[in-house]
């Protein structure tokens, strides 16, 4: 917990020094700012593995890239686009994908320890189902900015003029939540074994 906060710490300066759009900056990192907290109160008497930190430590970078710049603009974004000949930045599909790869490991973890649920088929559907709820939530929160802001929000959103961002980011997330488990799901069980 002190490695991930000091690099928060010195994460959050950087992206927060002189970001592209301070409001879209405050929006994009929020979620690092409320899951510290929750972490650091939580730490002793549900100790999350190590392999579940790590990935909400670098889930908390990926966020705070994208504050700095937003989205649309982050410079290794654009070098990706160049190399692979996108007609976008994809770095807000590399964002949502780590917004399924990450809370995957975290669901997985907290339905194996704080359910009756054991690994198996149904672990698996619930896992990608939430998944799946928080990307829609979050799709909700950039259409609840989208309303309230007007045009002020597209810096926020990093549609980038595709009319079916929306769905891609879902899908992302969904990618991401299941690459997680086929790749990262027996390690986690290890990383378990030795909690308990």
């Amino acid at each position: 917990m002190w490695l991930l906060t000091a690099v928060w710490a010195v994460a959050l300066i950087w992206s927060g020094w002189a970001p592209y759009d301070q409001a879209t900056w405050w929006m994009e990192v929020a979620p690092a700012l409320i899951a510290l907290p929750i972490l650091w109160a939580t730490r002793r008497r549900f100790p999350l593995t190590t392999l579940a930190l790590t990935l909400i430590g670098l889930h908390g970078l990926v966020l705070m890239l994208g504050g700095a710049y937003t989205y649309a603009r982050v410079p290794a974004g654009f070098a990706v686009q160049d190399w692979l000949g996108l007609a976008r930045n994809p770095y807000d599909r590399f964002g949502h994908l780590m917004q399924g790869f990450v809370p995957a490991i975290v669901f997985r973890e907290l339905l194996l320890r704080l359910s009756p649920l054991g690994r198996g088929t149904l672990l698996t559907v619930l896992v990608l189902a939430c998944c799946l709820a928080v990307s829609a939530g979050y799709e909700l929160v950039e259409f609840g900015a989208a309303m309230a802001l007007g045009q002020d929000a597209d810096e926020f959103l990093g549609t980038q003029g595709d009319p079916w961002d929306t769905q891609w980011d879902m899908l992302m997330c969904v990618v991401g939540a299941a690459a997680a488990l086929l790749f990262l799901s027996r390690p986690h069980d290890r990383q378990l074994a030795r909690l308990s």
